[in-house]
């Protein structure tokens, strides 16, 4: 199996889980429909994006136990919404509209850079310096790490947050780093990393970086 069969079904059925779960605690209060909305529209388009353009890592084959593994484990992510939705908790009218905006601000960032990534080598391979990746070389991660956030913002605990730390260190980063290590064979890699940071965006770059990577594209 495709290890992206692991990832599309926990991304298809979280809808049902939350809603389930909205059914079982009889928990129809507004917090619990925001997170509805939030992660079973997320769970959508993943599988909108899917179809219009996969991310090939995610075509891997594995065993059915690996992804059996992939499958519990993003599962944890549904500890966010047993915690909201059992404990019924009520964010506050500020906290739900930052949290709103934070997943808002995620979603643009990781599925308008997972779509350039995608269309981009697909009409011209090579390294992509330009648009979401001009001053972050991990735009889609930041998305990610963003939409998650506002979920756990939403259940005003410290767990969501752990396990949202547990996928950066463990799948996120090492992930990152492995791009590093290949986009490290183009010659304008140096001058594109001074200039960029590795998942927040660099918004300030001295002169000389500048040159350098001015320099590197008239070449």
């Amino acid at each position: 199996m495709k290890i992206k069969y692991a990832i599309n079904s926990h991304k298809f059925i979280t809808f049902a889980v939350v809603l389930g779960l909205m059914a079982v605690y009889q928990n129809f209060t507004i917090a619990p429909w925001i997170y509805l909305a939030l992660h079973g529209t997320y769970g959508m388009m993943w599988l909108i994006k899917d179809s219009l353009y996969p991310d090939r890592q995610w075509e891997q084959e594995v065993s059915w136990r690996t992804g059996l593994v992939v499958f519990v484990f993003l599962a944890s992510y549904w500890v966010a919404p047993f915690i909201l939705i059992s404990s019924g908790v009520q964010p506050s009218a500020p906290l739900m509209a930052i949290a709103i905006a934070t997943n808002l601000f995620g979603v643009f960032l990781h599925y308008g850079s997972d779509a350039q990534k995608y269309f981009t080598l697909k009409y011209k391979p090579g390294l992509i310096t330009e648009g979401f990746f001009s001053r972050s070389r991990n735009p889609n991660y930041l998305g990610e790490i963003l939409i998650y956030l506002g979920f756990a913002l939403l259940t005003q605990h410290w767990i969501p947050l752990a396990i949202l730390g547990v996928f950066v260190v463990v799948v996120f980063l090492p992930n990152m780093r492995k791009k590093e290590q290949s986009l490290a064979r183009y010659p304008e890699f140096k001058a594109y990393k001074e200039r960029s940071g590795l998942l927040l965006p660099k918004l300030f770059i001295n002169k000389s970086s500048a040159q350098a990577t001015e320099a590197v594209e008239v070449n």
